[in-house]
C-alpha cells in the first residue's frame, strides 16, 4: 500500500500521454482528450475503483446496519445510488480536467490526480483504521501503513518540481480531505474499510484534485 502512489505515477503517466498525443497531433481538443485520459485510467485499473464507488454508495445509501451494508456492497448488480455517484463522479473528473486542460496544465492535472487517489488509499491504510470484515482486501492492508509515510509522501509530491505552486498543492491536500471524510464516514457505519472502500477513496480523491486543478 505504500507503494499505491507509485502505482498511480505511473497510471497517470499513461492517461497524460494519451490526453498530449491526441491534443498535440490529432487536435481532438480539451474535451475528447480529457474523456480519453479518464478512459485510461479506468481501463488500466479494470474499472475495480468505478465499481468500488458504486458498491460503496449503494451500501452507505442503503442505511442499513453493518452486517446488511456490507451484504449489499458484496452484490454484482447496481443500484440507483450506485449509478448516480458513479455518473456523476466521472463526469466531474472529465470536465475538471477539460477545464484544466484549457487552462494548459492538463498533462500535470491527470498526473497529480491519479497519485492523489492513490495516496489516498496509503492514507486509509494507516495503523489504527480498522478493517470492516475479517476477509477480503480491507482485511489484508488496513493497518499496514506507518502514518508517517503517507505524510512523508505527501511533502514529497508538494515539494518538487511543478507541484510547489500553490494551486497544486491545494489540490493534492482537497483530494486527501475529501477522501479522509469518506473513510470517517465508511468506519463509522460500517465498522473500518473495504476493498470497495478503498476504490471508491480512489475515485473521490483523483475527482477532488481535479476539480481545484480546474479552478483558474
Amino acid at each position: 500500500m505504500s507503494w499505491a502512489p507509485v502505482i498511480g505515477l505511473l497510471l497517470g503517466g499513461a492517461a497524460a500521454g494519451v490526453l498530449y498525443a491526441f491534443q498535440r497531433f490529432w487536435h481532438a481538443g480539451p474535451l475528447v482528450g480529457a474523456t480519453l485520459a479518464i478512459v485510461v485510467l479506468a481501463a488500466l485499473s479494470r474499472c475495480l475503483h468505478l465499481d468500488g464507488l458504486a458498491d460503496l454508495a449503494d451500501g452507505l445509501g442503503s442505511g442499513r446496519p453493518a452486517d446488511q451494508a456490507l451484504d449489499i456492497m458484496r452484490r454484482s448488480d447496481i443500484g440507483p445510488f450506485g449509478v448516480a455517484v458513479l455518473v456523476l463522479t466521472v463526469l466531474l473528473q472529465v470536465t475538471a480536467l477539460t477545464q484544466a486542460d484549457a487552462l494548459g496544465r492538463g498533462v500535470i492535472s491527470v498526473i497529480t490526480a491519479a497519485v492523489t487517489g492513490r495516496l489516498a488509499v496509503t492514507w486509509a491504510c494507516r495503523r489504527g483504521v480498522p478493517a470492516a470484515r475479517g476477509e477480503g482486501l480491507g482485511a489484508l492492508v488496513a493497518g499496514t501503513v506507518h502514518p508517517a509515510v503517507p505524510v512523508a509522501l505527501f511533502r514529497g509530491r508538494t515539494g518538487r518540481g511543478s507541484l510547489v505552486q500553490l494551486d497544486f498543492a491545494v489540490a493534492i491536500a482537497a483530494g486527501l480531505a475529501v477522501s479522509a471524510g469518506v473513510t470517517r464516514l465508511a468506519v463509522r457505519r460500517l465498522g473500518g474499510i473495504t476493498g470497495d472502500v478503498l476504490g471508491a477513496l480512489t475515485e473521490i480523491a483523483t475527482a477532488g484534485c481535479l476539480l481545484v486543478l480546474a479552478l483558474s
